[in-house]
């Protein structure tokens, strides 16, 4: 049977229906990728001037010679505290398509203040309804953005890296997720906090 132009326009009107609505099944699963939750979950492997934090509760439990070293950093005029702040990332399982977490502008705050700023650019498969660990390495001088004693610093560099969950620690960021179209970043940047700390505030900002 030849094929006429009628069955031509009608196969071309069914693939144009058909691409509309994988279109817009597409567009929506893309929108939904902006509904990802972050939370601040934990802080390890902090350090200050090299000294492990891990099992420090409080300024008393630094020996003779952690406070020696300390306050020979400080006199130096720095104090560096290294740490790994841990964010769960929630793709929400309504999702229904996984989101490749390729990049992320992050800014810390810690007390309120903003501090440093970097780019985190590992790629995270962030599968709908299972919450995933986006490991962000952080490296910063406490005496570029505080003005305090030894014991202050001390206490600061716990609150952030000891034990339990992180205390005045907020993190901005700005992900760009991989979508079916392309690259997606986020069009505001939103402000991370620990839920535990924080009750109460939004992760999403």
């Amino acid at each position: 049977m030849p094929f006429s132009p009628f069955r031509f326009w009608v196969l071309a009107g069914c693939l144009l229906i058909i691409g509309s609505v994988m279109g817009c099944q597409t567009l929506r699963e893309v929108s939904n990728l902006k509904n990802v939750q972050f939370r601040i979950d934990r802080a390890t492997n902090a350090r200050l001037a090299g000294i492990d934090l891990s099992g420090v509760q409080s300024y008393n439990d630094l020996s003779g010679r952690d406070i020696t070293r300390l306050g020979s950093a400080l006199a130096r005029g720095e104090l560096p505290l290294s740490f790994t702040l841990h964010l769960t990332a929630t793709n929400p399982e309504d999702n229904r398509v996984d989101a490749r977490l390729t990049q992320m502008d992050w800014t810390l705050l810690l007390q309120d203040r903003e501090t440093i700023s970097g780019t985190f650019d590992r790629e995270i498969v962030l599968k709908p309804g299972a919450p995933t660990d986006v490991p962000v390495d952080l490296r910063l001088d406490l005496v570029e953005f505080f003005d305090e004693n030894l014991r202050g610093f001390v206490d600061l560099a716990i609150a952030v890296g000891g034990q339990g969950p992180p205390q005045n620690v907020k993190l901005k960021v700005q992900p760009t997720i991989q979508t079916r179209l392309g690259p997606m970043k986020y069009p505001n940047p939103i402000t991370v906090v620990n839920e535990d700390v924080d009750a109460g505030m939004n992760t999403h900002r």
